[in-house]
């Protein structure tokens, strides 16, 4: 792999938009997602040379990527079909059902997606008229009263502790899943997004890591301990209560990945928790340690929660002081910005088994509910005729150790509330910031609770409150572009690299580690382990300013910036690598591995991979009729003609005076 072909890659040039993960029809396509804004040239009076000129003639479309996705059995997502551009005219298509006679660049409104694909998938004679695509974004009124989500109506189903695998999770699924492949790549439009596997002919993960010509999807996950956890001490280890949560969604478009509801919300949730719970006084008396995790790569095989629990049973120095051993429950905040019913936030506790833990759980969630005064915030059981808990990271942990005492904490009960799940359209007008309010409320004072063994102070329980500006600042940072990463709150601890935060998982860059170089991690990673880092650190008087490591042993540099220097605080936070199980990277070079005995998700595991690309672009401009090149060049031999004619008239008229001198 170049140089310029890794830079490439990194750049991830926001042009072009596709599926998300799990489609098995191979379908090479061009699906644009636009704002119906483009950069336009420079003014016509004002071009001096060729590339203002090439400015003035070509106008870059402004969107988002849809790239080529590799796994075990074979590829997904868009890419031109060859080596080469595409070029093709582009027709506005106000109805699907329209007859195409020609190749063209389709562009559609959001609520013709579907009928399109679908057409696309089961109309060959239609499909091979189709060169392309742009999906105009923000004129989806339609789509937004029934619903979109391109994703099957059991998620990751192969991966359930249960045998069940058809069950109805996920009632608004769009006809065309993320199961297919599409390949595809007066105005025209030039498309040029050649990917690095196609043009290798590397078609599965194993192949294109091997030519490298792609890297495994994957990132970073972040933990982080209340109170500190001294890794040298001699005391018993306590009993860890895990809290988990996901920052990672998916998305038809690869850059437009806001998740909001599935499942920024419960993430958003457990940062407000923790920040409710840092204000309490002697958490070193608990009896159970408050241990919170943050996964990435979840809606891609489940890879930061099996690749965290990998970590523990191999003792990796990424989760140095945690044990597998002493995971005593675990309290998953799933999908919680839509709990509100009739004013009131309900939310639903989903169980795998009934354990006395697991009960413990459920009267903790019921005592803090309760601790809020009557109809304030309700919490119920999950129905019984459900197959088991929703598709969650808890699924991995009960894979690892079917006996693990956990629970799910979700705003439905049977069926998903959200109707954008691993849609593009699942952003921050799908929440509401009082239902995270309430989730973020529950869990801080269920987790009270638990880590004092089912006790506690009912004088403290009352006074753990969360942050209501905090919530509505995080929806506003992580959820949102206005005012996205460069709101305060993310600009006091980061320098983030873009504005709007996009929770699609990435890939893995570099050697995984426990300490990774700042660009190797996303910016929500980096925002997310300097907030929990902050929130759980020990106070001290005696801080000190950091440019990079701290001096004394558990400190951590918190807060550092390209501008603007840290300070050490002491705090167990940690980075841990999130990437497929069934993956190793030696002599800098990733390669599949067979799975693992104790190794159950691995067996299903499909080892997603993204192919590298050397640019994405897409323009267009402007084409006159044919008509007028065949008047042109008639114009043209005429002149040529006429020219010709006069020059042997004049030679002859010369000749002739000449002898007559």
């Amino acid at each position: 792999m170049s140089r310029s072909e890794r830079e490439g890659y990194n750049s991830r040039t926001p042009l072009i938009q596709g599926f998300h993960a799990a489609m098995a029809i191979h379908f090479f396509c061009f699906a644009i997602l636009i704002h119906v804004a483009v950069a336009a040239g420079v003014q016509h009076s004002s071009i001096e040379s060729v590339p203002e000129l090439e400015r003035a003639m070509y106008i870059t479309v402004d969107g988002t990527p849809c790239v080529r996705l590799l796994n075990l059995s074979g590829e997904i997502g868009c890419a031109n079909p060859g080596r080469v551009k595409v070029t093709a005219p582009i027709k506005q298509l106000e109805n699907a059902g329209e007859h195409l006679d020609q190749p063209l660049a389709l562009l559609l409104p959001s609520h013709e997606m579907e009928a399109v694909f679908n057409r696309i998938l089961n109309e060959p004679g239609f499909a091979q008229q189709v060169a392309g695509l742009f999906i105009e974004y923000g004129i989806g009124s339609q789509i937004h009263a029934s619903g979109f989500s391109p994703d099957k109506t059991f998620p990751q189903a192969e991966f359930a502790p249960y045998e069940n695998k058809t069950y109805l999770w996920n009632p608004v699924v769009a006809k065309l899943n993320k199961q297919q492949n599409f390949k595809y790549p007066v105005n025209m439009a030039e498309f040029d997004l050649v990917m690095q596997t196609t043009k290798l002919g590397t078609h599965t993960s194993e192949s294109c890591l091997k030519e490298e010509s792609c890297l495994p999807l994957g990132g970073y996950s972040v933990w982080s301990s209340l109170p500190p956890i001294n890794v040298s001490s001699s005391l018993p280890k306590k009993p860890i209560i895990m809290a988990v949560a996901a920052m990672d969604s998916a998305s038809f478009f690869r850059d437009k990945t806001p998740g909001a509801d599935s499942p920024l919300s419960g993430m958003i949730a457990l940062l407000a928790a923790v920040d409710a719970l840092s204000h309490i006084d002697g958490m070193s008396e608990f009896t159970k340690q408050l241990v919170f995790l943050v996964v990435t790569g979840e809606a891609w095989g489940y890879l930061g929660s099996r690749r965290f629990l990998a970590e523990l049973t191999s003792g990796a120095d990424s989760v140095n002081g945690l044990s597998s051993a002493l995971i005593d429950q675990v309290v998953e905040i799933g999908s919680v910005g839509k709990a509100m019913t009739e004013g009131v936030p309900t939310f639903f506790a989903h169980t795998q088994q009934e354990s006395d833990s697991t009960q413990a759980i459920a009267k903790a969630l019921e005592r803090a509910a309760a601790s809020f005064g009557s109809e304030v915030i309700k919490v119920e059981r999950a129905s019984t005729s459900n197959p088991g808990i929703p598709p969650s990271s808890l699924m991995s942990f009960l894979n690892k150790d079917p006996s693990t005492p956990g629970i799910v904490l979700e705003d439905f009960n049977t069926t998903f509330k959200n109707s954008f799940y691993h849609s593009h359209l699942d952003d921050s007008q799908n929440v509401n910031s009082s239902s995270i309010t309430a989730a973020a409320s529950l869990v801080s004072r269920t987790l009270y609770i638990l880590a004092n063994n089912g006790s506690g102070s009912n004088t403290i329980l009352q006074s753990i409150n969360v942050n209501e500006s905090l919530v509505e600042e995080l929806v506003g940072c992580l959820l949102s572009c206005k005012p996205g990463l460069s709101c305060r709150l993310v600009k006091e601890l980061i320098t983030p690299t873009q504005i709007c935060a996009n929770h699609y998982v990435g890939v893995m860059l570099g050697t995984p580690s426990s300490s990774p170089y700042p660009s190797s991690i996303d910016d929500t990673a980096q925002f997310i382990w300097n907030f929990l880092a902050e929130r759980t650190s020990i106070p001290r008087e005696d801080s000190y300013p950091c440019s990079q490591d701290c001096k004394n042993s558990g400190e951590l540099c918190v807060g550092l910036r390209i501008d603007q220097k840290g300070e050490c605080m002491l705090s167990t936070t940690r980075y841990v690598p999130a990437y497929s199980t069934r993956l190793a990277y030696e002599s800098d070079s990733w390669k599949v591995i067979s799975a693992q005995p104790n190794d159950t998700m691995g067996k299903f595991d499909p080892v997603w991979t993204e192919s590298f690309w050397k640019t994405l672009e897409v323009r267009v401009y402007m084409q006159q009729n044919p008509f007028f090149d065949e008047i042109i060049l008639l114009s043209g031999l005429a002149v040529t003609l006429g020219s010709f004619i006069a020059i042997f008239s004049t030679k002859a008229v010369f000749m002739k005076a000449l002898k007559n001198a």
